[in-house]
């Protein structure tokens, strides 16, 4: 089963490589996509990296912005000095930025563009309010939530326009820990703001960690409540758990309830 990477994945991501690149000057950069064939960014400093959603803005001396999504299965890996890069075979490679003591690897990055720093708006000023970042604002992501009432708890709490961050594992989660189906219509949720609320809490609690925990246990079998375990017992109440694709179509992402703690509006 593919994991999708999530907010707290990307936040991760971000961290690392500006740990590894910030404030040194590149010693090697290549960038394997046509597009960017010919750009050659050694001797320019990595001034930061920042998490924006699912985004990762790579911020560069001289006002430039490598900007990447991993979508389904993208990754960055640093190495140090020397060791050997195991993050998968050459062919997938789309990104290497070297500084004297680390090189970043990107492997089955989709979406990789350079811009201006300025102009950075272009390819996230869409988002909701970022989940991790500094700009937070609960209630703005409320009010985004609520502005199509008729439309699925899922597709709306997915949809990084409302609130950046949350993926088809958080997705799931969430509606099961709030005991609402994913297919309840946004403007029946009772306390609706909790529902960016505990996105907030999740994501934060689970930014650090190398394998994503809801339940509060962390013991590899039993870290999440519903995703990934349709037609296993559910863990409050021992019903098979289901799943079912959810979205409009061309935009279908899988989905994990239990029918009997999130029974469907039309049940």
């Amino acid at each position: 089963m593919v994991r999708m990477p999530e907010g707290d994945t990307v936040w991760r991501s971000a961290h690392h490589l500006h740990r590894a690149l910030a404030g040194e000057p590149l010693t090697r950069s290549d960038l394997r996509v046509p597009k960017l064939a010919t750009v050659d960014l050694a001797g320019r400093r990595v001034t930061e990296v920042v998490p924006r959603g699912k985004h990762l803005l790579t911020r560069i001396e001289g006002g430039l912005t490598l900007h990447s999504h991993l979508r389904m299965d993208g990754a960055w890996r640093i190495y140090a000095l020397g060791e050997r890069w195991r993050g998968g075979p050459a062919h997938q490679i789309r990104a290497i930025l070297a500084n004297a003591a680390h090189t970043a690897v990107g492997y089955r990055l989709p979406v990789l563009d350079l811009l201006r720093t300025a102009e950075e708006s272009t390819v996230v000023g869409h988002l909701g309010p970022d989940l991790l970042g500094p700009d937070w604002d609960a209630e703005e992501a409320l009010r985004r939530l609520l502005a199509d009432p008729g439309r699925t708890v899922g597709e709306a709490v997915l949809d990084q326009r409302n609130l950046a961050g949350v993926g088809n594992v958080y997705k799931s989660e969430l509606c099961f820990m709030l005991r609402i189906s994913p297919w309840l219509p946004v403007s029946a949720v009772p306390a609706p703001e909790r529902l960016p609320a505990l996105a907030k809490k999740l994501l934060e609690a689970n930014k650090n960690r190398a394998a994503r925990i809801t339940t509060a246990d962390p013991r590899p079998d039993v870290r999440l409540w519903v995703y990934g375990r349709a037609g296993r017992p559910c863990r409050r109440c021992g019903t098979p758990l289901r799943s079912a694709d959810q979205g409009q179509p061309g935009q279908e992402r899988p989905t994990y309830w239990c029918p009997r703690c999130q029974p469907s509006p039309d049940a």
